[in-house]
């Protein structure tokens, strides 16, 4: 299993924006499939976006298309997620996790073996 690591959460006034990244730490992410999931206080984790091992394949769930974009850097061995125009409803821990998946269907949390240990978005005034 991969080791991921999330970086760039924070504290966001609603409509700003935000920058996530993942990066494996001792492996490169490069053959695998990256998933972005964030779990709300009270919720279910809930899966928001993929990214195919190539880049080729991109897929975001209706509750963040239109705002959020994924991208990988397979030089760099980082996907990020960047995301604009935030609501509080977007509060919650983001996971990114990784493994040889398609992205269509967005892929369930069940399908993802390697996690990273999550970054905390908060959206609040």
């Amino acid at each position: 299993q991969l080791q991921l690591v999330e970086s760039g959460g924070g504290l966001v006034q609603p409509g700003g924006s935000l920058r996530l990244s993942c990066a494996a730490s001792r492996f490169t992410l490069d053959g695998y499939a990256i998933g972005w999931f964030r779990q709300a206080p009270g919720k279910e984790r809930e899966g928001i976006s993929c990214i195919s091992n190539t880049g080729s394949s991109r897929n975001l769930a209706n509750s963040v298309k239109g705002r959020f974009t994924i991208s990988r850097d397979n030089a760099n061995s980082t996907v990020t997620l960047q995301m604009n125009s935030l609501q509080p409803e977007d509060t919650g821990v983001y996971y990114c996790a990784a493994d040889r998946v398609p992205c269509w269907p967005l892929p369930g949390e069940t399908k993802f073996r390697s996690w990273g240990q999550g970054t905390q978005v908060t959206v609040a005034s």
